[in-house]
């Protein structure tokens, strides 16, 4: 009995032993499957490099190459995992012949003939990109077929078969939405599904659910923008692999964010806090806005660009940019914070064609425009001018001045052009020599600097108490705002 008990026992250490044994052998086969092994095989290539590029946003950027032996056979290899987005096969010629997913599975195989793709594409235990590659063939051949009768939709004088074609290409577009649910529905949790959650747009509910059961283009557009970001994580990083997050910040802060800066602000705050978890999203949200508003399409938006140096690349928190980038920033921004639209424009003190004092805040005008300009400037021959007919025709009569800054070009021309183009009626000033030592001696910022002035002309519109109302706009963009501004002083009083 107590031999039956032993042998008993012992077997049962024995199993315990050969599972801790399988258990170790599991773990060191993960542990050397670490990183990412990708064999290729593309025809007819023989003995020449391909490479695996990826997204990053709308840029692209190479991950790896592989060198192809005389059977059109290479491996793609690394002992650190790669990054997990949408990356794409490169040929020796350069061209890129088709994308696939990278995610946590980086052991896999890929077949191609370069002369049959996307047909001879073939992944090997690669279940997501066998999905992703039927998707990519499917929505090329309905996408395509949809464009052909999109096409002979437009081209048919025929009413009824236009309508007809019409509907055809909305049954082809709707394929394409059952298709991408369908992978929805069967996996879930796939990065596919991630992409697809991604594309989509919100559906505005129809007009029936409208306050009041009618259309509502404010509820519209506001259940629009209240949804957009919807099943979609600021803190997944293999959306910046990709060319969808970009093209969607790029809608949301053009088409759906007020342009205003305070309501740009509020938004670019709420994504980075959104995003403080993974620092690969943050890296990539603050580098797309630096970026966009340093220096902005519309005016003023550049308050933005001073909100983000001062709250974080200041503060320590942008530490990712390189030394001269930051050297960049800091210097953009402090020739920003002094002109920001709202702000008290900063004194000019400057002498004029007589050499007497004659500051900018000695102007007394209902509004001032300031022109920094050169007489030597192509741009300034050209648009000066221009400027000093719209002073001439209608601002000399409603009480606003001009006042005039040669930035550089020597006295003696800058008098020729003014005489010679019949300038009258400017103040016309300029700072001497020891006017800007002084200012040197004092640590005092130059005017090029609080006026951000490194190109020319410049113009700057100023209220009666000297505060930006508009920069860098045109001559006739200037007068624009002032119409505007005289508009709403007439509707007050």
């Amino acid at each position: 009995m107590e031999k039956l008990y032993f042998r008993a026992y012992m077997n049962k250490r024995l199993t315990l032993l050969l599972t801790c044994l399988l258990m170790t052998g599991l773990l060191m086969a993960q542990t050397t499957t670490t990183g990412y092994n990708i064999p290729v095989t593309l025809k007819p290539y023989k003995n020449a490099y391909v490479y695996l590029g990826y997204h990053y946003g709308k840029k692209k950027a190479l991950a790896d190459s592989a060198l192809l032996d005389n059977n059109s056979k290479g491996v793609f290899k690394g002992k650190k995992a790669l990054p997990g987005g949408i990356y794409f096969l490169v040929s020796p010629r350069k061209e890129i012949l088709f994308e696939m997913l990278i995610d946590k599975q980086q052991q896999f195989s890929i077949e191609a003939d370069s002369a049959t793709i996307p047909a001879s594409v073939k992944f090997t235990s690669s279940t997501t990109n066998t999905l992703f590659h039927s998707y990519t063939v499917f929505i090329s051949d309905r996408g395509r077929d949809a464009a052909l009768t999109s096409q002979q939709a437009n081209k048919t004088q025929d009413p009824a078969e236009a309508a007809r074609l019409r509907e055809k290409v909305q049954s082809l577009n709707q394929e394409i939405l059952h298709f991408r649910d369908s992978i929805q529905t069967k996996y879930p949790t796939s990065f596919l599904t991630t992409l697809f959650k991604a594309m989509r747009e919100p559906l505005i509910p129809p007009a029936s659910k409208h306050p009041g059961g009618k259309y509502d283009s404010v509820f519209a557009f506001r259940y629009f923008k209240n949804n957009y970001w919807d099943g979609i994580s600021m803190t997944d990083d293999r959306l910046i692999r990709t060319p969808i997050l970009e093209t969607k910040l790029d809608k949301y802060y053009n088409d759906l964010v007020p342009p205003m800066p305070d309501s740009i602000i509020k938004e670019v705050d709420h994504m980075l806090l959104m995003s403080r978890a993974n620092q690969e999203m943050f890296k990539y949200l603050m580098v797309y806005f630096v970026q966009k508003y340093i220096n902005p399409e519309f005016m003023g938006q550049d308050a933005v660009f001073v909100h983000l140096f001062e709250k974080y690349v200041n503060t320590g928190q942008a530490e990712f940019f390189t030394e001269q980038y930051k050297k960049h920033m800091s210097d953009r921004a402090y020739s920003l914070m002094a002109n920001l639209i709202g702000a008290q424009a900063p004194n000019l003190e400057m002498v004029d064609t007589t050499g007497k004092q004659a500051n900018l805040y000695d102007v007394k005008a209902e509004f001032t425009v300031i022109c920094f300009w050169v007489p030597t400037c192509g741009h300034c021959k050209e648009a000066i001018p221009k400027v000093d007919s719209m002073y001439q025709a209608k601002w000399k009569n409603q009480n606003i001045k001009v006042y005039g800054v040669m930035v550089e070009g020597g006295k003696d021309t800058w008098l020729k052009f003014i005489q010679d183009n019949n300038l009258n009626g400017w103040i016309h000033v300029y700072q001497t020599e020891d006017q800007k030592n002084k200012e040197i001696a004092s640590g005092k910022p130059l005017y090029r600097q609080l006026y951000d002035v490194y190109q020319t002309p410049v113009l700057y519109l100023l209220d009666k108490d000297k505060r930006i109302i508009a920069k860098k706009l045109n001559h006739i963009q200037i007068d624009e705002v002032i119409k505007l501004k005289q508009q709403n002083q007439s509707n007050r009083n």
